[in-house]
């Protein structure tokens, strides 16, 4: 199982300096392997709105980019619950101040040691972080 984070996913649905090769990377995978959390929807929107007031997006983009991956997470991926077990398992990763976790990349980190699953990210910091709490990590 594929976790990606969000990291992957606006790089994919964006103009990014890294949107061909993640593209690419996605393309060469099997769809019934990826999979994102409840986490990822919040976080994709948040990032989007953030694009936006800062001048990184129009509204046109957005909405495009938005669209985009309500179509993915309905149609390919495999969206998984936050389930209480991944909030007390991301606080035990975020009381570790040598991983220098922020609460939301702890979280990604836990859904994925919860489940099993691979992290795929672009965050070279949460994906150096990932082997230290046992997850496996493809840092694209």
């Amino acid at each position: 199982m594929l976790y990606l984070d969000t990291s992957v996913l606006v790089s994919a649905l964006t103009n990014e300096a890294d949107t061909g090769a993640v593209q690419a990377w996605l393309s060469r995978q099997d769809a019934r392997d990826l999979t994102i959390s409840d986490w990822v929807e919040t976080e994709f929107s948040s990032v989007l709105s953030t694009k936006l007031r800062t001048g990184q997006l129009g509204p046109e983009h957005r909405a495009a980019a938005l669209a985009a991956f309500t179509r993915l997470a309905a149609e390919t991926l495999q969206v998984l619950p936050v389930e209480r077990a991944s909030f007390r398992t991301a606080a035990r990763f975020a009381n570790q101040p040598t991983l220098s976790l922020q609460a939301g990349d702890a979280l990604h980190l836990a859904i994925c040691a919860d489940r099993g699953a691979t992290l795929c990210t672009l965050d070279r910091r949460l994906g150096e972080a990932a082997p230290l709490v046992g997850v496996g990590t493809v840092l694209l």
